[in-house]
């Protein structure tokens, strides 16, 4: 969303000679950060090709859904991203659960995490869902 959100921005602001208000930084801040989320759990996960090939699939599908909507109503396409935000916070509650009862394994974190969130070198699973479930409650409050 946000480098959907961000890359028309951009095109909107050039089109009318006028400054974003910094909406284009945050929303290509908010992609990127998302982008490393997608990145630490493939390290985590190590999916095969075919669960690549699914998140190849939906990443397409979704965009363009999402690109149709933010053109049409920016205002909805930023409260239905608020809204998938706040669920992945209560996802990622319940995961930290999971990890806390033992039902997931706490490994070390990757790292890949502890390069981009600048954690402690012994941090684990549990410390890197910690810090991506703060990202996605900044990025409900941003959206």
């Amino acid at each position: 969303p946000g480098m959907v959100g961000g890359m028309l921005l951009h095109c909107k602001s050039l089109r009318r000679f006028e400054h974003s208000g910094g909406w284009i930084r945050v929303l290509l801040e908010e992609a990127e950060n998302e982008r490393m989320h997608l990145m630490t759990f493939m390290e985590v996960a190590k999916p095969r090709w075919y669960e690549r090939a699914l998140v190849f699939a939906v990443q397409g599908i979704f965009w363009n859904f999402y690109f149709v909507a933010y053109v049409i109503s920016p205002k909805v396409a930023h409260r239905a991203v608020g809204y998938l935000e706040e669920e992945a916070i209560h996802s990622y509650n319940e995961f930290i659960k999971e990890l806390d009862s033992g039902n997931i394994p706490n490994v070390p974190a990757p790292a890949i995490a502890i390069d981009y969130w600048r954690l402690a070198p012994d941090s684990t699973l549990r410390d890197v869902v910690m810090v991506v479930r703060a990202d996605e409650a900044h990025h409900r409050d941003v959206n």
